[in-house]
């Protein structure tokens, strides 16, 4: 996730952990560097100069707080304030309410309110999908996939050439579903004509929250626009996507939160399942290379990992179909590299980005070549001879050394699972420690 802000900032933190002890001047040089990191993440400079003003007041003036070193209170600082720059704190979106989603052409605003409905669905609401962009072609017919995709209603009327007509009927179709949001066609904030059409649907609709969506390569013009959207409609939350693609997305969120609209969601990826309720207590800890466990656990539940292929993996009992399911659920909470970076102390180590994603293209490949092969293959792994293997090979366009690899990767696993000793060797020495540190009862 904008990994030059976030390897920017895991260096800076990991060299005050390492380092020798601490004194005024190498304080001062900390500073210097992570004013540097934040402007090369285009954050913008009045922000930046009063966080790092901030973060020097309260190293240098400040008492050290009982039971804290030097280091340690220097680094509580540099969280707290980045933290505090980032939006403070996360912001509740449940309960009933009336959606009406604003943003500029090519944000992804669609399949964003894709992502928010799915969201809702997964809390347990009752919500419903409005398409009221008629100046961009096939915005309707897009949301409707989208709807289908996820489950959840949509109403659009492909004859319509206005809007207002058709959320005065879905206000009606839908006044019994907890969540209606509404889809309005994007635009620049300063254009007029547009302008108009969102201050009548705003009339109309009367909703409950308007939701800006930007695109995080905004950068720190996210502010401007952030401010002029909502003299024109009031918008009370941002949205920012595409954080996984740009170097400015640590801007756009800096930009996003000194507006009176803090933001509410990020989306991590282009799946509907990339997405999340943005929290920035957690997402610092991300960016500084400390994990983040909590978000970690509720990617996991939210993939649907089988509980009983778990135990099978670690009791090295496991078969090529429980490998796959495993790979499909891994694959699931995004990109590898965002997943490692949630395990805590693993943002530390120095990972080479290059060997995630080589890891990331094999576990592809090794889906594809497990679903080349039969039931009885998946099953039982041993049976595979090498004339098999070719006919694997070709039936999935991959070469026979990548079937080798994965054969051998999956009998190296479950050697090393056994050696082990599965559950109750998890349940002695290191393994109990590390588990325990993780939040497991094991």
């Amino acid at each position: 996730m904008f990994d030059n802000l976030s390897k920017g900032l895991g260096n800076l933190i990991r060299k005050i952990s390492t380092g020798t002890a601490l004194d005024k001047k190498a304080i001062e040089e900390t500073l210097v560097d992570l004013k540097k990191i934040l402007l090369e993440s285009d954050v913008d400079i009045q922000l930046t100069d009063k966080l790092i003003n901030d973060i020097k007041r309260k190293c240098f003036d400040e008492k050290i707080p009982s039971g804290l070193t030097l280091k340690e209170h220097v680094l509580k600082v540099i969280y707290d304030e980045l933290v505090k720059l980032l939006g403070e704190k996360s912001h509740d979106m449940s309960g009933k309410k009336r959606i009406m989603s604003v943003g500029l052409f090519g944000s992804g605003k669609t399949t964003t309110i894709g992502k928010l409905g799915r969201y809702f669905l997964k809390q347990g609401l009752k919500p419903a999908l409005v398409g009221l962009d008629y100046h961009r072609p096939a915005a309707p017919q897009q949301l409707q996939q989208i709807g289908k995709q996820i489950g959840v209603s949509v109403y659009v009327d492909l004859k319509a050439t206005e809007p207002y007509s058709v959320a005065k009927t879905a206000l009606e179709k839908y006044k019994d579903y907890d969540v209606i949001i509404f889809d309005t066609a994007g635009r620049n904030a300063l254009d007029k004509e547009l302008a108009d059409e969102l201050k009548k649907l705003s009339e109309i609709i009367n909703p409950d929250e308007v939701l800006l969506v930007i695109p995080a390569d905004l950068g720190k013009i996210a502010k401007t626009q952030a401010e002029e959207f909502h003299k024109l409609v009031g918008v009370n939350g941002v949205i920012i996507t595409k954080m996984d693609g740009t170097a400015k997305a640590g801007g756009a969120i800096a930009a996003a939160s000194v507006t009176g609209a803090k933001v509410k969601f990020i989306g991590t990826g282009e799946k509907l399942e990339n997405f999340e309720l943005y929290n920035p207590e957690r997402f610092v800890s991300r960016l500084l290379g400390l994990g983040d466990m909590e978000t970690l656990l509720e990617k996991l539940k939210e993939s649907d990992i089988k509980k009983e292929s778990v135990e099978r993996i670690v009791e090295g009992k496991f078969t090529l179909q429980d490998f796959i399911e495993q790979i499909e659920s891994l694959d699931k909470m995004g990109p590898l590299q965002q997943v490692v970076g949630m395990i805590p102390g693993m943002g530390m180590a120095k990972i080479p980005e290059d060997l995630l994603k080589k890891q990331e293209e094999k576990m592809k490949a090794y889906k594809i070549i497990i679903r080349s092969m039969t039931k009885n293959e998946r099953e039982n792994p041993d049976s595979i001879t090498q004339d098999r293997i070719k006919r694997i090979s070709k039936g999935s366009g991959r070469t026979e050394n990548e079937v080798r690899e994965l054969l051998n990767q999956y009998n190296q696993t479950k050697k090393m699972m056994k050696q082990l000793g599965g559950m109750k060797g998890l349940q002695r020495g290191e393994f109990k420690k590390l588990a325990q540190q993780f939040g497991m009862k094991i």
